[in-house]
């Protein structure tokens, strides 16, 4: 529930305040209802969050009312919405009165713009982290951190012309310093503003017994593993939430998705979603490693607190040369589309330029993370998919030669032998022939996880690659990855001077559709293969890996000669066995599917012949059902006690 103004609901019969002309309502959500008022004392708008009538009488939701109004009236911050005032004690209408905002939440912006990009999400996410680290230094957890409750006021550049409002700073460590005189507008980000609004489940640190009950208060997919067991929490439960928020900023999606709110739960309890990089892999690894740090499954695996993510989070911003946050956000808001473009062509510069440099220095991962996320944005680009190449090549070399080595030692060893008997010890042995012992550094790191190819995006101009000369064009036709495009079969097209040939793969059917990824020769290539997938390789001989999401299908392997140009694929994976584990069966009770199938204690193979299964149990003589999903490859646990009577 939000105090922005400019998203005005249906008129109705307004409360009647002494201190205050309430004009319009701007939100409700379970506990109350948000109004824009106006104050008759001070000539001021300002918001109004009136407790609901039916409510008002329950001493519980008075109490945490109360509670919510001295926790957040204690926080002083630039990035929390301010609270003006509070309902005396006897009042008709119990309320909270704080500053009026005027801009949109986080969760319309989201919903407007789509995922956005990783440093934009990241600038907002340093902002709220700073708020975060104020309110748990006052002994505040807020427990409901999520998009909905985060606004971004965004002043155009008309509307800011004169203004002497003060400029807040971009560092959550910064105090906030008067600069009379300077109008909002005269400098990069002064006309935005990211607030942290409704602490209305905010639990005081030294209010115990608060929910001692065990209700769960909070958004399901947002709460942290802790929250949902009804355990104790502290800001690691918001650095958790902070999590998931800047997942669905980066990726687009939650990280924790489900059909209802206990399947959900259930996810957030076992811990267990895609990485943002596999998601979205303009991501980047270092992005996801963050977030995954954020989302740990216990508080211990987090980050320690909301200062220690923000300052990850600004490390990277440093990294990539993003120094004024607030006007990274602020350039954002002024124009999506655009500064999406050309935030893409600086990112990819950048990206080739710390690859380059950690290449130097011999950080070969640190050199395959940024190659990786530059290769996501510009898939088709002949000098990046170049340079990845030949690192993947240097790296299968090198796992050669640590394959090979033990071997090639033994074998050593035996001339050496047989040297011997032959008297042949006074013929010097070639130092250069002596294997390296083990242990010794003669090989730099794997590179781990490189990427050969991208999932599908427009195709755009490739940007030069610093300190690189880029081939000879390639014809378009023959650097399609994974494009879902038809390629000429009548174009003339070939191979630049000195490089190899590169062969176009089709698929004809792909079951089951849209969640069998593809490697070649172990590098993951393409995601989410359809019938419209294509697939572009060298003139080598390589090995395509086909595998389903999630583990949901066995992985089938599919060799392709050196220069063979085969025909259209079909690829067909054989889909895992879900298990139906039954639990604490009542005595003299038996249970059945609708399948025909009897269902025993214990663990139940179900065949699945497509991506998901609709089962009903019923248990005799009871007559009670239970409807259950199941999913390949995985186990799903059933308790009779969960069952309902036939048509509850």
């Amino acid at each position: 529930m939000s105090a922005v103004s400019g998203e005005a609901l249906r008129p109705g019969r307004f409360p009647v305040l002494a201190k205050y002309d309430v004009l319009e309502e701007l939100g409700h959500g379970g506990m109350a209802t948000v109004y824009r008022a106006h104050d008759k004392r001070l000539g001021r708008d300002v918001a109004v969050k009136v407790i609901h009538p039916h409510l008002r009488d329950s001493g519980e939701v008075a109490r945490r009312f109360s509670i919510e109004a001295q926790a957040v009236a204690k926080l002083r911050h630039p990035n929390i919405v301010e609270v003006y005032d509070v309902s005396a004690e006897g009042e008709g209408e119990q309320y909270l009165v704080v500053e009026l905002l005027r801009g949109r939440t986080l969760r319309k912006m989201l919903q407007a713009e789509g995922a956005l990009p990783p440093e934009v999400a990241a600038a907002i996410g340093v902002e709220l982290l700073g708020a975060l680290a104020h309110a748990h230094e006052q002994g505040v957890v807020h427990r409901d951190v999520k998009p909905e409750n985060v606004i971004i006021e965004h002043r155009d550049r008309d509307r800011a012309e004169g203004s002497s409002e003060t400029p807040v700073p971009s560092s959550p460590q910064a105090s906030v310093r008067a600069r009379s005189g300077t109008a909002a507008g005269s400098q990069p980000g002064s006309r935005v503003s990211v607030k942290l609004t409704d602490f209305g489940i905010a639990k005081l640190l030294d209010a115990q017994g608060m929910t001692s009950t065990g209700q769960v208060l909070g958004s399901p997919a947002h709460m942290a593993p802790e929250q949902i067991e009804g355990q104790d929490v502290d800001g690691r439960a918001d650095v958790f939430g902070m999590g998931v928020l800047l997942y669905e900023c980066m990726v687009g999606h939650l990280p924790f998705e489900g059909n209802n709110p206990a399947q959900v739960l259930r996810r957030v309890l076992d811990g267990v979603y895609p990485s943002a990089e596999r998601e979205r892999p303009t991501v980047g690894r270092v992005w996801s490693e963050i977030l995954d740090k954020a989302l740990g499954r216990t508080p211990e695996e987090r980050y320690a607190d909301a200062d220690a993510m923000g300052e990850a989070l600004h490390a990277e911003l440093k990294r990539l040369g993003v120094s004024n946050l607030r006007g990274e956000i602020e350039a954002f808001c002024d124009d999506p589309k655009g500064y999406t473009e050309r935030h893409e062509k600086k990112t990819i510069a950048l990206l080739c330029d710390r690859a380059l440099a950690a290449r130097k220095r011999g950080d070969a991962l640190a050199a395959a993370a940024d190659y990786n996320r530059a290769l996501a944005y510009a898939p088709h680009d002949p000098s990046l998919l170049r340079i990845v190449s030949t690192l993947h090549g240097a790296e299968a070399r090198r796992r050669m030669l640590r394959r090979v080595a033990p071997l090639a030692g033994t074998l050593l060893l035996g001339a050496l032998a047989f040297g011997v008997t032959r008297k042949l010890r006074s013929q010097p042995v070639d130092s250069d022939l002596v294997p390296a012992r083990s242990g010794d550094a003669v090989d730099p790191p794997p590179l781990v996880g490189l990427r050969l190819t991208a999932p599908a995006t427009q195709d755009k101009t490739a940007t030069p690659i610093p300190g690189t000369t880029a081939p000879a064009p390639v014809t378009p036709t023959r650097t399609q990855v994974a494009s879902g495009t038809a390629s000429d079969p009548g174009a003339k097209t070939g191979p630049a001077p000195g490089a190899k040939g590169t062969r176009t793969i089709r698929f004809s059917d792909v079951f089951p559709n849209n969640i069998v990824d593809v490697a070649v020769d172990g590098v993951p290539a393409v995601k989410s293969v359809s019938a419209s997938t294509t697939l572009s390789i060298d003139d080598d001989k390589h090995t395509l890996t086909f595998s389903c999401r999630n583990d949901m299908c066995k992985p089938t392997d599919r060799a392709i000669e050196a220069g063979q140009a085969p025909a259209p694929l079909s690829v067909r994976l054989d889909l895992r066995a879900a298990t139906l584990r039954l639990v604490n069966p009542k005595r003299n009770s038996s249970y059945e599917s609708d399948t025909g199938a009897t269902i025993v204690e214990g663990d139940n193979v179900i065949e699945m012949k497509s991506g998901k299964k609709t089962v009903t149990l019923v248990e005799l003589p009871s007559g009670n059902v239970d409807t259950v999903t199941l999913v390949p490859g995985k186990k799903l646990t059933v308790d009779p006690a969960e069952f309902r009577p036939p048509g509850g």
